[in-house]
């Protein structure tokens, strides 16, 4: 008698063919879905906010659509802008504390081509009370950026500098993580907590798959040997983690918010204009690294 040895089923073939078919039209919107980077720290005087807005102009001036989310009470981003915070009827604290605020409602344009903004002011410091008993309050971000994230590339979002309600609400919507840190010694421990803060919201939040892409030194000063110190010291700690580009502190890099334009409107060719648009060219590199590969597809 001569042994055979059965194949596969129709139904087995079927359903390994149709696994294939979903895994690479999930991989595939994956590629093109908005990709949304929190730039945060619970320290505040880290150029966070400053690196929030200008990478949102670099972004854009690549031809990037891009959606800059001011998600602080004090409107920074909204001012580094040429806003009046006050000056909007809608914020983005409308869109977190009633579900049926479009958020095309809210966004405005910018005066930078491909750059839209999601305003704030101080109501948004109500927000966590308000809040407070909301199912899936830590969600409601990212389902609201969901909803129009076929029209943009790229969303940055200004984090508050605290570790409250909206920092994790942004966290969750996110899918990458941008760190500014002041080269200070004190940056050591408030970098521990927020790596372990990010480690357990991937691990409690389902949606949450934000990864921590980088850590930016900001306010960098090249004379003292402390500031030297305290660089070889993080990237012996974090090693590859720390981007490559630093941005150096210079007076047109303060004196550009006070005006209400990014550093490309104020002072085109500065130093921190060109460090900015180094960052933003790492920044692709490391999102394009990150994108899963197909063989044969």
């Amino acid at each position: 008698m001569v042994s055979v040895v059965d194949g596969p089923s129709a139904e087995e073939s079927f359903r390994r063919w149709s696994d294939r078919v979903l895994d690479h039209a999930v991989c595939e919107n994956a590629e093109q879905a908005m990709k949304t980077i929190a730039v945060v720290n619970q320290k505040g005087g880290c150029g966070k906010t400053t690196s929030a807005v200008n990478l949102s102009v670099a972004f854009a001036r690549t031809g990037q659509r891009v959606l800059l989310v001011d998600l602080d009470p004090q409107g920074h981003a909204t001012m580094g802008m040429g806003f009046n915070p006050d000056a909007f009827e809608q914020t983005v604290y409308d869109g977190l504390v009633d579900r049926t605020v479009p958020l095309s409602r809210v966004v405005v344009a910018t005066e930078v081509n491909g750059l839209n903004l999601l305003p704030s002011n101080v109501g948004l410091a109500g927000a966590e009370i308000h809040l407070h008993n909301a199912l899936g309050k830590e969600l409601i971000l990212g389902e609201w950026l969901r909803t129009e994230s076929s029209r943009y590339d790229m969303c940055l979002i200004d984090c508050p500098p605290s570790l409250g309600l909206l920092m994790l609400n942004a966290l969750v919507a996110s899918t990458e993580v941008i760190i500014p840190v002041q080269v200070h010694f004190y940056a050591f421990e408030g970098l521990k907590r927020l790596l372990e803060t990010i480690r357990l919201l991937k691990a409690r939040f389902h949606p949450c798959s934000a990864r921590t892409l980088g850590l930016l030194l900001t306010f960098v000063e090249d004379r003292p040997r402390y500031t030297r110190k305290i660089q070889l010291q993080l990237h012996e700690l974090f090693g590859d983690l720390v981007f490559n580009t630093v941005i150096h502190k210079t007076v047109r890099l303060v004196e550009a918010p006070d005006a209400g334009h990014s550093i490309f409107t104020f002072a085109p060719d500065s130093k921190a204009a060109r460090e900015y648009m180094q960052l933003a060219e790492e920044v692709q590199a490391r999102l394009r690294e990150s994108e899963p590969v197909f063989v044969g597809t």
